[in-house]
């Protein structure tokens, strides 16, 4: 027991020293961002915390501390804190990450550092709102880019991201509806998001007081619903529903034209459409659109009528809505916007023949209006309206051009845009069907308008130009002023298109340009000829128009088709300038006339010559005004035939023939037209007498300039000496095919002699004996051989210095001689036949005629036989075609 004095007096307590390893708390203010970057990496919760906070608060105020925080390195330690075991610290990180990922730089650096796992994480169940709200605003800002949407994709980002479309907080269903919407571009996350059933949770948005979420919520149903499946999904939860309340709710006007834009694609479904219909809501809509003023409104309700009316039953149901009159209204819209989703919907529409009908009064003046817009655009979808509308349809055509369309039209054909290019050639076309139309084409100088799209790079613009041409070059006139502006070169090279379809209109157009001869042999220059054979060799790239153009062009130059062919059939008339040059293989080049007649003589086969454009009297003589016609021109006076004579100033007359200027002669009077034997002429007042050959040969070099007075012919033959030869590619002089006088005596002959005679066959026979009368008379075969027509065509080729001889020259002919000389006079006097090549220096013609017994049976008339016509051996003997006889005559 401790002594009373010390009793109740106080002790002091001895206080214990802190321990040696423990450090004092501190408090640390700092202002600098990279002070506090550094205490990331720190292990105590508290100061994490506090860190990301501040950090958290410096982010917000603005993208310079975004990327400032990126700069210091705050981004790698942040991602850890992210699976970090404290609560808050996990949160405050979210939240960094949430606002820095808007940060393109930032968004870079999370992919590389691959954190969408832990990102994703955070939108479990277990965590608190605020974390779904910054991973959802997190995974938002990286959605935007597309490797992004691929990464929240492939680590399972979309089921969580559906799920929290449920959840209570307003700002955490914002960010998984934009983030959803961001993913659904991609087709995959559509197919999946279907999977996922996330329709109905979507259309529960719609009801949500947010704008922006129930736009968003709009606009991702508008992509999603492209898909055919979402569509039935969106009907089967009564989403059309809830679309229609939206556009009549007018509190709502904000969200009508994304509302449209999905009834747009539900619309594609005919079930859909039905149902709408039933319902009233489709009536609805449509009233909606006409009668709104909202620019985009109207816009999306035309393009939502344009998706649908692809389909024939969806524009059955349409027209039972008189959906024409909304269109018509919408294309008197303000907007140019509008008049272009008009303009096509109304293109879409006329589909439909009782649209078109509708459109003819009205519709169609409003849309040749907006042909004069300024806006490109506008011009090119009114184009595409009436581009359908017209087509197959002349009543429309028609309209069209009441509205005077075609100004507008031809203005459009010089547009820098190609669908309105193609567009306007199309109505065009459709207009030009009509021959009333066409003429009025014609005269705004169509052709000329169409030569810069016939030069274009497009093959649309290629394809329809070319069909244009086509359907507008049907006369005359109008060949010509393609002609003359240029227009054939283009065309021509269009043939050598890679693409069908503008091969296919080439050819086509091509096939009418040849309607004449003179386009014929201009086409034929520019070698339309030589492609069209080499693309009808091919099996792939030949088409009927391409055959067609070949034979047309060929049936303008009958001289190339017989070189080619071999044959010309009855409808193939011989006219003046026709010269045989005999075979030649496909690819060779047929010379025209003017070249082989100024070639020198060579040792090949004569080329011969058809050319009635001559006087019909024997060749006059020195004392008369000579007239020489060739091609329907006239050469007269010496002086003429002094520039006649330099084409070939080294022609020389051959020994033993007299010349044309010692002489007049007359034809022998009393003559027997059918039946002369081609004999000797007498000449009037003179008593020499000249042969017949020398009188041929006379007329061809009166012809080659050498008619001449007596007095003027030493003179003249110093001039012809001192003239340069006539080069090939010279246009000083004109130049004219030979004449013929002694044909020009044929012609007159058969036209008066057998032209009159009624009965066909007689006509036959009777042309037939007097062409082998002309060519060396009957030949039986025994001595065929003996017939020394070689000799004969050698001697004339000789004589007259030229490879080219004139028909009417020739003496002593053979097969195709007779055969050319028949076809060309049986053509004068309207005897049908063809002419054949044959091999071996065959040539026949071929007849059809119509039995004489069977003409009197009762019913249709019997079909006509075929018959070769004998030229040689018994001359006027027809010989059935397929006898062995004809098969002798041909091959023997």
């Amino acid at each position: 027991m401790p002594p009373m004095g010390m009793m109740g007096k106080k002790i002091k307590k001895e206080v214990e020293p802190p321990p040696k390893d423990v450090f004092d708390p501190l408090t640390i203010e700092s202002k600098k961002a990279a002070t506090v970057v550094l205490m990331l990496k720190s292990p105590e919760e508290d100061i994490l915390a506090k860190a990301c906070e501040a950090i958290y608060k410096f982010a917000l105020k603005g993208e310079e501390n975004k990327a400032t925080l990126l700069e210091l390195g705050a981004v790698e330690p942040l991602t850890k804190l992210l699976t970090h075991e404290d609560k808050i610290v996990r949160r405050n990180a979210m939240m960094i990450f949430g606002i820095l990922a808007s940060n393109s730089d930032v968004k870079k650096l999370l992919r590389e550092l691959e954190v969408m796992n832990s990102v994703i994480a955070q939108l479990s169940p277990e965590e608190e709102v605020v974390i779904h709200e910054f991973a959802s605003l997190c995974l938002a800002n990286m959605s935007v880019e597309y490797t992004g949407k691929v990464q929240i994709f492939e680590h399972g980002g979309l089921e969580p991201l559906i799920r929290l479309l449920s959840s209570s907080d307003p700002d955490v269903k914002k960010n998984s509806i934009e983030c959803i919407y961001n993913l659904v571009q991609d087709f995959q996350c559509r197919s999946t998001l279907q999977e996922l059933n996330a329709i109905p949770p979507i259309l529960e948005l719609l009801k949500s007081e947010y704008p922006i979420i129930q736009l968003l919520a709009l606009k991702t149903l508008g992509v999603i619903t492209c898909d055919k499946e979402a569509r039935v999904t969106l009907k089967e939860n009564q989403g059309l529903d809830h679309l229609t309340k939206i556009l009549e709710t007018k509190e709502l006007n904000d969200l009508h034209v994304e509302a449209l834009a999905v009834i747009a694609n539900c619309l594609e479904d005919m079930d859909t459409m039905v149902l709408m219909q039933q319902s009233g809501s489709l009536k609805k809509v449509l009233s909606f659109a006409e009668n709104s003023t909202i620019p985009d409104i109207q816009k999306n309700a035309a393009k939502a009528i344009t998706k649908a009316a692809y389909d024939p039953e969806n524009r059955k149901v349409f027209h039972e809505q008189e959906v024409e009159k909304c269109l018509v209204t919408l294309l008197g819209s303000d907007s140019d916007g509008t008049k272009i989703a008009a303009s096509q919907a109304i293109s879409a529409m006329c589909e439909n023949s009782s649209c078109k009908e509708f459109f003819n009064t009205q519709g169609i003046p409003q849309i040749v209006q907006l042909l004069r817009s300024d806006n490109e655009e506008v011009r090119e979808a009114a184009a595409l309206a009436l581009a359908n509308l017209t087509t197959s349809s002349p009543a429309n055509a028609n309209a069209a051009a009441e509205a005077d369309a075609i100004d507008p039209l031809i203005n459009i054909l010089s547009s820098k845009r190609d669908g309105a290019v193609a567009n306007a050639a199309t109505v065009l076309t459709n207009m030009a069907v009509q021959e009333p139309l066409r003429a009025i084409i014609q005269n705004h100088e169509v052709m000329r308008a169409l030569l810069g799209p016939l030069h274009s790079t497009n093959t649309v613009v290629q394809s329809t130009a070319a069909l244009t041409v086509a359907a507008t070059a049907c006369d005359v006139e109008a060949r010509n002023e393609l002609r003359n502006c240029g227009g054939l070169v283009p065309l021509v090279e269009l043939l050598h298109s890679k693409n069908d379809e503008v091969r296919r209109h080439a050819s086509w157009a091509v096939m009418v340009c040849a309607g004449d001869e003179v386009m014929a042999v201009e086409l034929c220059r520019l070698g339309a000829l030589d492609i069209l054979e080499e693309i009808n060799r091919s099996l792939s790239r030949k088409n009927k128009f391409s055959e067609a153009a070949y034979n047309k062009l060929l049936n303008n130059n009958l001289s190339l088709k017989y070189s080619q062919t071999g044959y010309l059939s009855s409808s193939n008339i011989i006219s003046d300038g026709f010269y045989d040059y005999g075979r030649i293989n496909p690819g060779t080049k047929l010379l025209p006339l003017k070249e082989l007649c100024l070639q020198d003589l060579n040792d090949q086969r004569a080329i011969l010559l058809v050319n009635n454009k001559s006087d019909t009297s024997p060749p006059p003589s020195m004392e008369d005004k000579s007239s020489d016609v060739g091609y329907g021109r006239s050469i007269s006076s010496s002086s003429s035939l002094r520039r006649a004579s330099k084409e070939k100033a080294n022609f020389r007359f051959s020994a033993g023939f007299g010349s044309p200027t010692e002489e007049k002669s007359e034809p022998a009077s009393g003559r027997n037209t059918v039946l002369s034997r081609g004999g000797v002429s007498k000449e009037k007042g003179v008593s020499k007498k000249k042969s017949k050959l020398q009188l041929i040969c006379s007329s061809y070099l009166l012809w080659k300039g050498k008619g001449k007075k007596e007095e003027e012919k030493v003179k003249e033959e110093e001039e012809v000496q001192a003239a340069p030869k006539l080069t090939e590619g010279s246009s000083e002089k004109e130049w004219y095919p030979p004449p013929d006088p002694e044909f020009c005596l044929y012609v007159l002959e058969v036209t008066k002699s057998i032209l009159p005679i009624v009965n066909i066959k007689e006509q036959i026979e009777v042309l037939a004996k007097y062409v082998a009368d002309k060519m060396g008379g009957k030949i039986s075969k025994e001595k065929l051989a003996d017939f020394s027509w070689e000799l004969h065509i050698s001697e004339l080729k000789f004589q007259l210095k030229s490879n080219v001889i004139p028909i009417g020259y020739i003496k002593k002919g053979i097969f195709y001689h007779r055969a050319l000389l028949f076809k060309a006079l049986a053509d004068r006097i309207g005897v049908g036949c063809s002419l054949v090549r044959g091999e071996y220096s065959r040539g026949w013609n071929e007849v059809k005629l119509v039995n004489e017994a069977r003409k009197g049976v009762i019913g249709n008339l019997p079909p006509p036989e075929e018959y070769i016509v004998d030229l040689m051996f018994h001359p006027g003997n027809l010989l059935k075609l397929r006898s062995k006889e004809a098969e002798l005559y041909r091959f023997l």
